[in-house]
């Protein structure tokens, strides 16, 4: 049809000779929208969601006989969100993954402009990751980052395969769509050193010292951020705490706007997002939507690591409290 021009609209008759001539200009009218551009307060999509460490492990074991480092640029498992239509996010700024290493295996080196974290649930000593250049040891129970555009690569130099789960958040980015991807010209890029403590490691011996050192925030209830150096948010859009919980004990969350995935490090315990419960152990992982109540409580001492998206929240001035309906 051939586009509207200026003197076209002068000769309209009805509101339905408008709407006829604007859709040959790609131009939608703003009044007479059937859903609204806004609304009072967010809608939740996403779905309290829980998934278990233990057939994840063995659904990597399974893929490790046909799937190598050459084959795959990591050797991973999407954690994605049960809701309709989604087949990557775990919520919707963030996506968790468990990943596999095997003995004797190296992953690539290559970097990207999202942002990620890694939880290490069971390794080997010898098994280690470069951080832009920086040869950093995976222990059981740390937590590793790899913020935007660093060179990064995994190796295992040890006899047993390592896992680890991988938290990023690329759905943020493929949303704002500032994605940059590359691999290593050299493959796997050299290691100028070592690094048993640093901006990239956040040990889990030295995450129990300092649980240990702080007090209760209510019966049983320890928490502790993972900080930068200066003292902020571990990376610009994910903020990470480390949750200590005793037997009995309930960490409660109120809905915000604040999309987080709960890992558990050691214990176990039930998980109650938005009503809905989940019996978790060590390696699970939770999805805890935006809008959502959380409460978890321990059945044993429970170490848990709480990924989300509140420094996001924060910077934007969108981190607020969602009333219950």
């Amino acid at each position: 049809m051939q586009r509207a021009t200026a003197e076209s609209f002068g000769k309209v008759s009805n509101l339905d000779e408008i709407y006829a001539l604007l859709a040959t200009l790609d131009i939608e009218n703003g009044w007479a929208k059937r859903e609204p551009s806004m609304w009072p307060s967010p809608r939740p999509s996403f779905l309290p969601a829980h998934w278990s460490y233990g057939p994840a492990k063995a659904a990597l074991d399974a893929a490790g006989r046909y799937i190598n480092t050459e084959l795959a640029e990591r050797r991973n498992l999407i954690l994605a969100n049960p809701m309709p239509a989604n087949s990557y996010a775990t919520v919707r700024t963030l996506v968790a993954a468990y990943q596999m290493v095997k003995a004797g295996e190296t992953a690539r080196s290559h970097r990207h402009t999202a942002n990620a974290l890694r939880l290490v649930l069971d390794t080997a000593p010898g098994t280690y990751t470069i951080v832009d250049g920086r040869k950093i040891p995976m222990v059981p129970g740390d937590v590793l980052l790899t913020p935007n555009w660093c060179w990064h690569a995994h190796a295992n130099e040890s006899t047993a395969d390592a896992y680890w789960m991988d938290i990023l958040d690329v759905p943020t980015v493929q949303l704002l769509n500032p994605m940059f991807f590359e691999h290593h010209e050299d493959g796997l890029e050299s290691v100028t050193g070592t690094d048993q403590h640093g901006a990239f490691r956040f040990p889990l011996t030295d995450t129990i010292a300092r649980l240990e050192s702080s007090a209760d925030i209510a019966p049983g209830h320890r928490e502790i951020g993972l900080l930068n150096p200066q003292g902020g948010p571990a990376m610009a859009t994910i903020g990470l705490t480390v949750t200590r919980l005793e037997p009995g004990a309930q960490m409660q969350i109120e809905p915000t706007t604040a999309s987080a995935v709960l890992a558990a490090i050691e214990g176990n315990g039930t998980a109650a997002i938005a009503g809905t419960k989940f019996a978790f152990a060590r390696g699970d992982a939770i999805a805890c939507p935006a809008g959502t109540s959380q409460i978890i409580t321990a059945d044993s001492r429970c170490y848990l690591l709480r990924a989300s998206d509140e420094p996001l929240m924060q910077a934007l001035g969108w981190l607020r409290p969602i009333p219950v309906a």
